[in-house]
């Protein structure tokens, strides 16, 4: 099975595909958000240094958050395939990962593009509802993901809620953003002829489908 890279704008189903194809194949998952939370929550130097420099409000460095996926990388199984989700974020970041692999014998086989429309990711997003019980998410733009009932969770009935940041000016900004950080990384990755364009303008199981055509 090949290890992935996976690459969205915001609202695009990213983890959606993820967790089919944690069910499905057993994929690994591997956030860098995650391993830096998982990373302070150990309590670790480097996780209180990481906590000191985000309460400080600047970012984890490239190293840190390198240093940590190197880790994480070198102590899975290898029998289980793996998903990279939020890295690489920057170009400088693509040689970098290409490095960390080469050093640990392991390789990124395919790297998902889901392609979208701005006004398609921005109906996703301001559109979102989510179970606070169950955690099953709706749309109230999509008629796909509609809930029976106007607000309210078909499987237990609570009512459903939206995400305080989920405005249209803050979509945009983050959408621009995107489009401009992962332009450089797609032309990378095009030149080395392991970039898949998916369509993710339909459901999230017709995209499941274009995937699992490649990694079969």
């Amino acid at each position: 099975m090949k290890n992935i890279v996976m690459i969205a704008p915001p609202g695009a189903g990213k983890g959606t595909q993820s967790e089919l194809l944690m069910s499905k194949y057993g994929y690994m998952h591997i956030s860098t958000g995650d391993l830096i939370r998982e990373e302070m929550a150990k309590g670790t130097e480097l996780g209180k240094s990481v906590e000191q420099i985000m309460k400080s409000g600047h970012f984890v460095s490239t190293e840190i958050v390198t240093e940590l996926l190197e880790k994480c990388l070198k102590e899975m199984n290898n029998e289980h395939p793996f998903i990279l989700d939020g890295y690489p974020r920057k170009l400088e970041q693509c040689t970098i990962l290409d490095s960390v692999l080469k050093r640990i014998e392991k390789s990124i086989d395919v790297v998902f593009y889901l392609e979208m429309t701005e006004e398609e990711a921005k109906n996703r997003i301001l559109g979102r509802m989510t179970c606070p019980k169950c955690h099953r998410s709706f749309n109230r733009f999509s008629p796909s993901r509609m809930p029976k009932v106007e607000g309210i969770c078909d499987d237990c009935h609570s009512l459903l809620e939206t995400r305080s940041d989920d405005t249209e000016e803050t979509f945009k900004t983050r959408y621009q953003e995107f489009i401009q950080e992962s332009k450089p990384i797609l032309s990378y990755y095009e030149n080395l002829g392991i970039l898949k364009r998916i369509d993710n303008s339909g459901t999230p199981e017709e995209t499941f489908s274009q995937i699992e055509s490649v990694i079969q």
